[in-house]
């Protein structure tokens, strides 16, 4: 008979990795740095370099920093750490070979966890700054925070602080009763917005249904006699959420074909038809409308004045509510706190979550007084939402992305960047447009991207994809530097043969 206790024991002494955290002393033995056993007879000494790099931010034990790696080729990105990284030592696209190490977790990734991801071919460790490092000590720029959250980039100290504080007093109490840092972060977000009140959940489609939710509930309690609309509308390449509400809602058929029937009653018009949405919204079956003013998993379309205006404008004649997915575009992700602020429209919900906490799970949907006054005990609510671990954390990151000049770099940053890759990429017959706002950039090819985002990988730069699969999605840390960016755009210009090798 098959032993599993038997079989997890030596699955864990045999995937034993570096676990690199804070530097800052802590008696949690879950915290301690552990060894990275190396499954190689000789050290790669480009690796370790590569991570002893990131070790001179975060130091560890001794024994960990000198642990022997795999050996690999050492990506050839430079280190933005304290320490400078060694000269490139492979050529751009050179393939990684995958280290038994690397293999080990894949397998039982394979073995124990849903299939649900189509995961890139890389084991990620440890991260700091706009530098992420693998299972055997690659170093590589990271233009995907996590899909647009870590925002500040990976390890900052003022957030870091900010948990540890918050950590060794009160993690979680649920909504039961009060707690501070729950209500410091309601009142923060509500005076840096259009909003009155703030209801906090754990995840960007969590935020949507709450909204989904209020519209439903703000219609009923607006027509008491019982002819609320209860009807949605949304947009063509939108995305907003993987539960059953917010999946209705989002446009890709192929999320929502699997699950059908989802919930009933919405309508997709053409992202930027103001005429045809007018249309639906006049109907008078709609509760709300859903939009993103700048799509990100669809492929960095951004709206324009016009359109919002139309919509706002719709949505007041028809009693309707107009809704803004702020989950990716927004908190300072455009080059202002908020996407929507560039047209000067405001929406009667907001919800937010991606970077907020910089990685820590979290939600809101922010709301004016019109419609929280429609909502009441019982109506909604959440077990871990806006918990004082995490909102705590929260408002360290809004401290820092509210800085004086923080957002005017990010939008200075963005506009350097879409100019360097119309430079660098402007002339390749393949790509057909470099767009966006602030740093949530797209490249959009005529070809699928898959082959240049993986080769850039090989090359120590890790992208994302979106679209059809034929964008190159740009969402970088908003404290990367032109110097990474420049970086970045030169190794996607290098790596521009694999789509041509693709395609032959």
């Amino acid at each position: 008979m098959h032993n599993k206790n038997s079989s997890r024991h030596e699955t864990r002494k045999r995937d034993q990795i570096f676990l690199l955290t804070s530097s800052n002393p802590d008696p949690n033995p879950y915290l301690t740095p552990k060894p990275l056993h190396s499954l190689s007879p000789t050290p790669n000494p480009s690796a370790m370099n590569s991570l002893q790099s990131f070790l001179a931010v975060a130091p560890v034990k001794p024994a960990a920093a000198a642990a022997r790696l795999p050996s690999s080729r050492r990506a050839r990105v430079s280190a933005c750490l304290a320490t400078p990284a060694p000269a490139p030592t492979a050529p751009a696209a050179a393939r990684r070979e995958l280290s038994a190490a690397s293999r080990a977790v894949m397998a039982d990734e394979a073995k124990y966890i849903v299939g649900t991801y189509k995961r890139a071919q890389v084991v990620f460790v440890a991260g700091r700054g706009c530098k992420l490092y693998d299972i055997d000590g690659r170093e590589y720029l990271d233009m995907a925070a996590g899909i647009a959250v870590n925002a500040l980039g990976h390890g900052d100290p003022d957030v870091d602080a900010a948990a540890a504080d918050q950590r060794g007093r009160l993690v979680h109490a649920s909504n039961v009763g009060y707690t501070v840092p729950q209500v410091e972060l309601a009142k923060r977000l509500v005076e840096a917005s259009f909003a009155d009140r703030a209801f906090f959940a754990n995840s960007g489609t969590e935020a949507n249904e709450a909204a989904i939710k209020f519209a439903r509930k703000y219609q009923r309690v607006a027509h008491p006699n019982g002819d609320a609309p209860t009807e949605f509308m949304s947009f063509t390449n939108c995305f907003h959420g993987r539960t059953i509400g917010s999946l209705a809602l989002t446009s890709k058929v192929q999320y929502r074909e699997p699950f059908e029937p989802v919930m009933p009653g919405s309508t997709f018009v053409e992202y930027g038809n103001l005429e045809e949405a007018k249309k639906v919204i006049q109907s008078g079956k709609i509760a709300a409308v859903f939009v993103e003013p700048v799509q990100g998993e669809g492929g960095i379309h951004s709206a324009t004045k016009e359109f919002l205006q139309g919509l706002r404008d719709a949505c007041d004649e028809a009693g309707a509510l107009l809704v803004f997915d702020e989950v990716q575009c927004g908190l300072g992700r455009t080059g202002y706190l908020w996407a929507h602020e560039v047209y000067g429209v405001l929406p009667d919900i907001m919800t937010l979550a991606k970077p907020l906490a910089n990685g820590l799970p979290i939600g809101v949907a922010l709301v004016t007084e019109k419609v929280a006054a429609a909502i009441h005990y019982g109506d909604h609510g959440t077990t871990f939402g806006g918990g004082p671990f995490v909102c705590h954390a929260a408002l360290a990151t809004l401290d820092k992305i509210q800085k004086p000049g923080f957002l005017a770099e990010v939008t200075k940053k963005g506009e350097y960047f879409k100019q360097l890759l119309k430079t660098k990429l402007g002339g390749n017959p393949h790509v057909k447009e470099i767009r966006g706002a602030g740093l949530i950039v797209g490249i959009e090819l005529d070809v699928p991207a898959g082959p240049l985002v993986d080769a850039c990988l090989d090359a120590g730069v890790f992208l994302l994809t979106a679209g059809k699969g034929n964008v190159v999605r740009l969402v970088p840390a908003l404290i990367v530097s032109e110097k990474e960016l420049e970086q970045a755009a030169e190794v996607i210009r290098e790596c521009l043969p694999a789509l041509e090798a693709s395609t032959s």
